[in-house]
């Protein structure tokens, strides 16, 4: 049986007729063609398929799309700055060297964002398990954990918080 799905993603208002069956990455990925979700493990683990969903952080390949009804869904093609630049997040990415293969990449990048919109410092040890959900074959996490340190110090002192 068909369902209509109605939400927003990447300030888009989305509505669709889903298997009620379809978890959220299949549809962001595959219906509606946003390719930075990456499917991992399918099963939670990797991290790969990180998306925000009302700002939290989840994994999409075991939230069901239809758990999204009327909810806001941020891939990282919604992190683009309206000129077309990078957001402060992926730059420090970028900056950092916290990129090698790019797989895991958005979906730390999403964890990154949920971490700075908190407001809060973070030690180096608390960003560590704050990110601890991903999986990354190729970094090393050294640069990733110094590209969240960032993000998050850049967010602050925009913020005037320091």
């Amino acid at each position: 049986m068909i369902q209509v799905l109605q939400c927003t993603v990447n300030n888009r208002p989305v509505e669709l007729g889903i298997d009620p069956r379809e978890s959220l990455a299949d549809v962001l990925r595959q219906r509606l063609g946003l390719t930075s979700v990456k499917k991992g493990c399918e099963v939670g683990e990797c991290g790969a398929c990180t998306v925000l969903v009302d700002g939290t952080a989840i994994d999409s390949c075991i939230y069901l799309a239809i758990w999204a009804q009327g909810k806001r869904i941020l891939t990282v093609e919604g992190l683009q700055e309206e000129n077309g630049d990078l957001s402060s997040i992926q730059r420090a990415f970028v900056e950092e060297a916290a990129v090698q293969c790019g797989f895991c990449t958005p979906g730390i990048i999403l964890s990154a964002v949920e971490i700075v919109g908190s407001g809060k410092r973070y030690t180096r040890e608390e960003l560590r398990k704050l990110i601890s959900g991903h999986l990354c074959r190729c970094t090393g996490y050294q640069n990733i954990l110094n590209a969240v340190e960032r993000a998050v110090e850049e967010a602050r002192r925009f913020a005037g918080k320091d």
